[in-house]
Order: structure tokens, then sequence, then C-alpha cells
């Protein structure tokens, strides 16, 4: 059924930069530094933009072709695959989520933990509580309207985008030819350059994700074109700027130096350049700019898990609705789930780099498979017979493309980041079983799911036994 809630293409493009540029972008000096120098870093942008292009692009034509499927990083890849891999990449994709928005939280206290140590790194007790507070308050105001929120996220955006292109600004002002020829190589780093580039990739997950916010939505825009332009616009703009904030601070200070610096290390890079009005400048953006991100995140979390729940593969309750239209009981459990991981990051050693990674390893078997989903449908020529079957060679290579990229991503994470993966997978499907079961439907109509859900357990084991040896340090 079409909402009757419709989201202009503005406010689309809003919610694609709004749920891109978060905490991510903040931490991109510090953690590029510690893994590469400038030739590095272009390396990995030029992968990474390219891959991230191309799969916007698929988004952009799924979404055309395919206007049917609503949710797009969950639909394509039931519509693709099946029901049982299609629930892993819903479920997937909103335990990232959620884990992202936990990200969100430690970024905001460390950045307090600056100003006032009782916040430490972001995962003290009192940095814990008033996260806590700070989750339940965002919960009750989505309750209040999906489009109210969305024009909340449109003011936002705009507010936290100004401190950003200020830091791009007088950085570039400052810039060092001599300081960034001398960072050039990464000096003092061990390994080649394929290896620094391998050792961003995550990163590069990390603040690309909100791409595909607009796909997500599709369901409340006006047109359907509105959702791809909303995603290559918001593309283009973001990447800009997450290019210049990477390498212009290897212009200004060694690059061991920037390495070093505390989350966030925007916040620290500025005042190192200009002083500590540049810290206070940037902080009080990245409050702005992250609160926004939640916003966002947290209205995307609800839709998938609603949407998963209007399909059938997850527990028919989650489809309910309020009086405003919101999903309640979804963004319930979204943020019962954040709260938990909160909680948790208490007895975590570097809680925002682990919640960075874990997000990233979480998105990547969606993001696979929608991509797998577009060389299915491109291979097989599925809609092009009588629409626009001039961009089939286009599109087969688009696909390919983003395809052979989020296989990459796969390898770069590494069999850490996929064991602790099937650790939420794993327990998760137990959501799957209870949809089956709800429906009076066989929990497993294929082998192949059954051997998925195999490997999952298996996995889950595995991590377990890896975290409590100290194989995987958290």
């Amino acid at each position: 059924m079409a909402s009757d809630i419709k989201i202009s293409r503005l406010h689309l493009t809003a919610m694609v930069v709004g749920s891109m540029v978060g905490a991510g972008i903040f931490a991109l000096p510090s953690t590029f530094a510690g893994a590469t120098g400038p030739l590095g870093a272009l390396i990995a942008w030029l992968i990474a933009g390219t891959g991230m292009f191309m799969l916007a692009r698929v988004f952009q034509f799924l979404a055309e072709r395919k206007p049917d499927l609503d949710a797009g990083v969950f639909a394509y890849a039931r519509e693709g695959y099946g029901d049982y891999p299609g629930f892993l990449s819903a479920f997937g994709y909103w335990m990232g989520s959620c884990i992202g928005n936990v990200s969100y939280w430690v970024l905001i206290k460390s950045t307090l933990g600056a100003f006032f140590p009782v916040f430490g790194d972001g995962n003290t007790v009192v940095a814990i509580l008033v996260a806590s507070v700070g989750i339940w308050l965002f919960h009750f105001m989505i309750l209040r309207g999906v489009k109210q929120a969305a024009a909340i996220n449109y003011v936002v955006t705009i507010a936290k985008v100004v401190p950003i292109i200020a830091f791009i600004l007088i950085l570039a002002f400052l810039f060092n030819t001599g300081m960034f020829r001398f960072n050039f190589y990464g000096g003092g780093l061990e390994g080649t350059v394929f290896e620094q580039v391998r050792a961003t990739m995550f990163v590069t997950v990390f603040v690309f994700l909100g791409i595909e916010g607009a796909s997500v939505y599709s369901r409340y825009a006006k047109e359907r074109r509105d959702v791809g332009f909303a995603t290559i616009t918001g593309f283009l703009l973001v990447t800009t700027l997450m290019v210049l904030v990477t390498l212009l601070p290897y212009a200004i200070v060694p690059r061991e130096e920037i390495a070093g610096m505390r989350h966030p290390s925007m916040a620290a890079m500025l005042e190192a350049a200009v002083g500590h009005w540049g810290a206070v400048f940037i902080s009080v953006g990245l409050l702005v700019s992250v609160l926004g991100a939640y916003l966002a995140w947290s209205l995307i979390c609800a839709e998938v898990l609603s949407a998963a729940a209007r399909t059938r593969d997850m527990p028919s309750l989650f489809a309910r609705e309020n009086a405003n239209q919101v999903p309640h009981l979804a963004l319930w459990a979204t943020n019962i789930v954040v709260q938990l991981i909160v909680i948790t990051t208490y007895w975590s050693i570097d809680a925002f780099s682990l919640m960075l990674n874990l997000t990233s390893a979480m998105a990547l078997i969606p993001f696979l498979l929608v991509a797998g989903y577009a060389m299915k449908l491109t291979t097989r020529g599925e809609t092009y017979d009588t629409v626009r079957p001039n961009e089939r060679s286009a599109h087969i290579a688009i696909a390919a493309v983003a395809t052979v990229y989020t296989g990459f991503l796969v390898y770069a994470g590494g069999l850490k980041f996929i064991v602790l993966s099937a650790i939420l997978y794993a327990p998760g499907s137990l959501l799957y079983v209870w949809a089956r079961r709800e429906q009076g439907r066989k929990v497993f109509d294929r082998v192949a799911d059954m051997v998925i859900m195999a490997l999952a357990v298996l996995g889950a084991i595995v991590g377990v036994y890896w975290i409590a040896t100290g194989y995987i340090v958290l």
C-alpha cells in the first residue's frame, strides 16, 4: 500500500547527505593517517569512490526499474536470492545500523570528554547514562511522525555541513606543499601501498553508509526518479567533502602526529592548525552532525525492520504503525537493541573503532546481495525488453563493478569480522523462524538455506570461542 506521507526530492537528498555525514567524517584524519599517507589515501578513495558510485548507480536504476520493491536494500536481496538470504540482508542491515547508532553516542561522549573528563573516551558510566537519556528522547520525538523528523533532518543537514566546509577552507588556506610532500608515501609505516589501502577499506564503507538512504525511503518519494537523483547528488557532495577532509591535514602536520590524535581527530587537527577555538568550533559542529545522523539512522532502522515485516520475513508485529504512521514497535525494538549495545561499550577497549568496523561488516552482505541482484537483473535482460533497452550494456558493467567491489570489501575485512557478524546473524535467525511459524510455513524451503544457517551457527561458535580465548579483542 502506498504511504500517504510524501517526501520531496530536496528532503530525500538531505536524507542521503544527513545519513552519510555523521560520525565517520570527523574521524577520517587520524584513521587514515594511522594506515597510510596521501598516496595510499588517494588510491583508497579512488577505489572506494568508484565502487560506491557504481553501487549508488545500482540503487538508482533498480529504483527506476523495480518500483514495486520498497525499502530497497532488503527487498532486492529477497527478490534475487529467496526468503532466508533476504531475511539475513534485512537483519544484517538493521543490526548494522543499530550498531552504527551506538558509534554516534560513543563519539558524542568522546567529544565531550575532551572538555569534561567525566565522559572519558565515550564509554564511562556517566557517558553511558547520558547516552541512554538521549536514545529515548530521540525515540519519543520520532514517534511523533516521519515527515516531521525528515524536516528536522533537512535543517540539521544544512547546519552541520557548515563547520566541515569551514575546516576545509581553513586547511586549504594553510596548505604547506613541503609538508604534504614529506607525508606523501606514508613515511614510518610498514607494509606495501596495497596493504595500506586495504587497511582503510572498512573506514570507507562506514563513511559511505547512508548512500542507500533514499532507496530505503523510496515508498515516501513523490516520484520514483527522485530516489535516483537524491542518491547520486548526495553521493557526489559527500564524497568531495570526505576526500578533502582526509587529504588536507597531511599538508599541515606530520602523519605520525595526525595518527595519534584522539577522536574526533578533525577537532584536534583544527586545534593544531589555529588553536583551541578550532577544537571547540568543530566539536559543536560534530554534535549537530552526529545528532542529525542519529535521527536519520533511527528512521532508517525502524523502516527496514518494518519493511521486512510487511513482506512477511519478520514477525508481523513490527509492521504495525501508530496514528502518525510511524512503525512504533520496530522503533522500540531498534532502540532497545541500541540501548543494550551502548551498555556493552563499558567493557570495550576502543568502543568507537569496534562499532565502526562491526557496522561496516554487517553492511557488506546486504550490499553484496544488492549488487548481485543487479547482475542477475541485467544479464537476464529483465525489464529491458520494453523500457530503455539501450541502457542494458552500461548497467551490466555498472553491476559487475559494484559486485567485484563489494566482494573485495568482504575480503579486505578478513575472517575476524565475518565471525563477529555470525555471532549476530545466528541468534537473529530466530526472528525468521518466528515469522515462518506465524505464517504456518515450513522454515526452510531449500537445502541451500539450511546450509547457510549451519554456516552462520558455525561462524558464531568460532567467534565466541575466539573472544573467550583472547584471539579477538573487543
